[in-house]
């Protein structure tokens, strides 16, 4: 009997992914590759805590008194797929910059995200939101949506669908938030 809510689960997982997939394709028809969009009032993010394919634990507050970028994303999302070396590019040239990023995989296990990473190398964080609760507290409608933090954790910036985060404007928006 244990088998059939973990199979219910699995289903209102990929059902719930589904739709947030068919908004990202939406999104990402109208979005700009290197536009980040003001958040109004700049408020605070949602604090999480949540582990990482190998176990680690990772916390908003750890990454306090630096900007930060913060990706939803999911391996069956193609959006999503497709800007991941960009965003590794830009945590390369962010991270001697005291800049975070970390993409939250959003209703997926570890199994798959090791798979992903296979495929396209990441080095940055990868914590995992299974059952979506961290996600539903943040303001986002589809994935990938990616929020660019101020030190102190407010929300600044928000860019739904695919960008290029390893564009030079974009970067300059996130750098200028350093202190």
């Amino acid at each position: 009997m244990r088998c059939l809510p973990k199979r219910r689960t699995r289903l209102l997982s990929r059902l719930f992914g589904l739709a947030w997939a068919l908004i990202a394709v939406a999104s990402t028809a109208y979005g700009n590759d290197v536009e980040l969009t003001p958040v109004e009032g700049e408020p605070m993010a949602p604090d999480f805590a949540l582990q990482g394919p190998q176990g680690e634990l990772y916390r908003l507050a750890d990454f306090r008194g630096q900007p930060l970028i913060v990706n939803f994303w999911a391996t069956w999302c193609p959006p999503c797929r497709a800007e991941m070396p960009a965003m590794q590019r830009a945590w390369e040239q962010l991270q001697d910059d005291g800049i975070g990023v970390i993409a939250i995989n959003v209703g997926e296990d570890a199994e798959s995200i090791e798979a992903f990473v296979e495929q396209v190398p990441v080095s940055f964080p990868l914590p995992m939101d299974t059952d979506s609760a961290v996600t539903q507290r943040w303001p986002l409608r589809g994935l990938p949506t990616t929020f660019v933090l101020a030190p102190d954790g407010r929300l600044v910036y928000k860019a739904t669908g695919e960008r290029e985060w390893d564009d030079p404007a974009l970067l300059d928006r996130v750098r200028a938030l350093k202190p």
